[in-house]
């Protein structure tokens, strides 16, 4: 079971996931990391990874109220079709920063794979708006 969660297609599912543009995701991305991760002891890795997430869960209110006070720039890139971070996340970001910019793309959870240029664009008018 364990080796499942590790397997080329159990990778490959979790770059496309429910993404609406599978097609634009280079197969090369899945390749690689399952080449890695089925390296000697990686399973383990990546199971203690896994688990130590939930210390991020135990974070948030410290990260809400930083960003609260000091209101940072904050520029939220998302895709709306994450199966691993939902889109309530990337609006919450917007609760704590007034002025944050948040943009839900048509992508899944590898959203620069499927949408490079229009992350890029955004990106650029971030700056740009910023005098930067």
């Amino acid at each position: 079971m364990r080796e499942n969660l590790l397997s080329l297609a159990a990778t490959r599912q979790r770059h496309v996931g429910r993404s609406p543009h599978p097609e634009r995701i280079d197969p090369d991305t899945w390749d690689g990391e399952h080449a890695f991760l089925t390296r000697p002891g990686m399973m383990d890795i990546q199971l203690e990874l896994f688990h130590d997430y939930r210390t991020h869960v135990a974070a948030y209110p410290r990260w809400q109220a930083y960003l609260r006070e000091r209101q940072p720039p904050t520029l939220v890139v998302w895709g709306k079709h994450d199966p691993s971070f939902t889109v309530a996340g990337a609006v919450a970001y917007g609760d704590d920063v007034a002025t944050a910019e948040v943009h839900l793309l048509d992508a899944g959870h590898f959203a620069l794979d499927e949408a490079a240029p229009q992350i890029a664009d955004l990106i650029r008018s971030f700056f740009a708006h910023r005098g930067c």
